[in-house]
């Protein structure tokens, strides 16, 4: 399989040492560009090549001016879609019988990007964490969050607008307008837990009463579909009925023969490559 369709970005922001996405990419042979800051080139240039960067014309510009910016040069450049990924995920991995196995990257990208491509009305697609699919029976959710690895529709007219919860509100603009968002199970983002890696939006976000900020500026805009709760012991905006309430169904294309779509069932094989000591594995190689 050939690597990802369309461009991938990583906005950064004082992590050039810590930017663990864009080094699991390095290793897996992913084609990427860092996007930071004019003020920021120095301090990535010691850990980065010069042409993995793509600067911003300034400084100061915050996550909002940064999703914005990439999503134009986007654009510019003729594509009809373009990824963002947070810079905190360690790995891309393929859930197999409720076990996380690393896989292949670019071919994890790329069959999210043949899926989404295959229908007319998605907005939003990407992968969901690996701490939430412990439990899922299907290999993606339809009508709900797509958060920190996102595939974007460059083609419609809803964009990021808010300096807090940025990302729900835009999975709101496009929901609310008759598109869908696909979250897929059958691979997922190992990603770092808020806070736990200094710099990004730590400083920005959530000093002071930052958490709280953002749930209410969020129900002030959606009040219709968002509610502020206390839940983990702080302030957090809770969708009404678990975002249930969008039900779009998907439009397939009607230029693809459906009857012979490739299957993929064997684009990815269960290989070893390094001493397999866990039972479990050993039964999933062998099965």
């Amino acid at each position: 399989m050939s690597k990802p369709k369309y461009p991938i970005y990583i906005p950064s922001k004082d992590r050039a040492a810590t930017s663990y996405t864009a080094k699991f990419f390095l290793d897996d042979g992913v084609d990427f560009k860092i996007v930071i800051e004019p003020g920021q080139v120095k301090e990535y240039e010691k850990h980065f090549d010069k042409d993995l960067l793509l600067v911003m014309p300034k400084d100061d510009m915050k996550l909002l001016g940064s999703r914005l910016w990439i999503r134009e040069h986007s654009i510019k450049q003729g594509h009809k879609r373009h990824w963002q990924f947070d810079d905190n995920i360690r790995s891309i991995r393929k859930v197999y019988k409720r076990k996380r196995i690393p896989c292949d990257s670019n071919k994890a990208i790329r069959l999210v990007e043949e899926f989404t491509d295959r229908y007319i009305n998605i907005g939003l697609s990407g992968f969901n964490y690996d701490t939430f699919v412990r439990n899922a029976k299907t290999p993606y959710q339809l009508n709900c969050h797509v958060y920190s690895a996102t595939l974007v529709n460059n083609e419609m007219p809803f964009k990021w607008r808010l300096y807090y919860n940025d990302d729900t509100d835009l999975c709101l603009q496009v929901l609310t307008n008759d598109l869908c968002t696909v979250l897929f199970n059958a691979f997922v983002v190992c990603k770092m837990k808020t806070m736990t890696v200094a710099g990004g939006n730590t400083k920005d976000l959530y000093k002071d009463a930052g958490r709280l900020k953002m749930a209410r500026s969020l129900e002030e805009i959606w009040p219709d579909h968002v509610e502020t709760k206390w839940r983990f012991n702080r302030p957090q905006h809770v969708i009404k009925n678990n975002w249930k309430q969008f039900t779009t169904p998907l439009i397939r294309r009607k230029d693809i023969d459906w009857g012979k779509i490739e299957k993929t069932d064997n684009e990815m094989k269960l290989v070893a490559v390094a001493n397999v000591k866990s039972e479990r594995l050993k039964k999933l190689l062998k099965d």
